[in-house]
């Protein structure tokens, strides 16, 4: 690892000062879990860490009739114990619980993980988020993909977006606020991951002096969740696809649906054909079977990620039929 200046914030004025206008000068250190991994293999060299730890206004959660109130450094293992998430929220205290291990829950953050970064095996060593040979060739495409993405892989990124909690968190309508030297703003979750077009973009809508602060999860009202993964073993693992379904209904037929895949694209994908053929249905087996295949109709697989079609299907339905109670 190369050597780096260290800085511990009070605030987040101050935090936000330190931080250069210009990605990879600085970096902010809240669990480490991510960033850590990435500065011993020479992914990253920031010249400065920014420790925000201490900075105690971005902990916790607050609850209200109208949203959870989760600050950015809450760890994960403090939200899957929190008893107001498990009774209100009951697929994101499922969705976090199920993510990495108890030891990384201990230490990761919320707003960690919804920054963490690709776990595709080129960006992972050295070879950029679009990665390329010397003549141009799309290393990807021709190469070893059997984990990258299914949809929206028509440009250069191929990368799966990695968090497995972001997809329930924009079935919830979740919005988070970013707060920077020229003050706060304040935007829809799925609004914050992008699909880089050029090396040196990132895929998030993050300056690279700013910080994610809070992430606000409105009350239920009415709508139930579910969410579903698909992993090659049971223990920890990166899941192979994602499925996060939210439901709202009239009696028996839906009335509105969100439908969201992880895993499967470089953001996490909404899948807007699969809502609309839930729309003034009732949950059964032969609706979902029909909205998790018009979630996947426009796939367009690599050489050797076919599979992932066929698992994602499985996965949308089987969090449909749990979101609407016909598991």
């Amino acid at each position: 690892m190369r050597a780096f200046d260290y800085v511990s914030a009070a605030n987040t004025k101050q935090a936000a000062g330190l931080l250069s206008a210009t990605w990879g000068q600085t970096e902010i250190l809240a669990g480490g879990t991510d960033l850590l991994a990435l500065m011993k293999a020479e992914i990253v060299a920031p010249h400065r860490l920014v420790n925000i730890k201490e900075i105690q206004e971005l902990r916790g959660v607050t609850s209200t009739s109208q949203s959870l109130r989760i600050g950015s450094l809450t760890t994960l293992s403090e939200l899957a114990d929190d008893a107001r998430i498990r009774q209100s929220h009951p697929a994101l205290a499922e969705a976090i619980q199920e993510a990495a291990s108890p030891q990384i829950r201990n230490t990761a953050t919320l707003g960690g993980n919804l920054c963490q970064r690709p776990r595709c095996w080129y960006f992972r060593n050295g070879l950029g988020l679009l990665p390329r040979d010397e003549a141009g060739k799309d290393l990807v495409a021709d190469g070893d993909n059997r984990y990258h993405a299914v949809m929206g892989n028509e440009g250069a990124a191929k990368f799966v977006s990695p968090s497995t909690i972001v997809p329930v968190l924009i079935a919830y309508g979740t919005k988070i606020r970013l707060e920077g030297p020229t003050g706060k703003r304040e935007l829809p979750l799925e609004k914050f991951y992008l699909v880089p077009k050029a090396e040196g973009e990132r895929e998030h809508d993050l300056r690279p002096n700013e910080i994610l602060t809070e992430i606000l999860v409105p009350a239920a009202n009415g709508w139930k969740a579910a969410h579903y993964e698909i992993r090659q073993k049971a223990a920890f693992d990166w899941p192979l696809a994602v499925a996060a379904v939210a439901l709202k209904t009239d009696g028996s037929k839906v009335q509105g649906a969100r439908i969201v895949l992880g895993q499967v694209a470089p953001i996490p994908w909404l899948a807007a054909a699969a809502e609309d053929a839930l729309r003034g249905q009732a949950v059964n087996e032969e609706t979902a079977q029909k909205a998790a295949a018009a979630a996947l109709q426009d796939a367009k697989p690599l050489r050797q990620n076919a599979y992932k079609v066929q698992l994602a299907r499985v996965a949308v339905r089987r969090a449909i039929l749990k979101a609407g109670g016909a598991a």
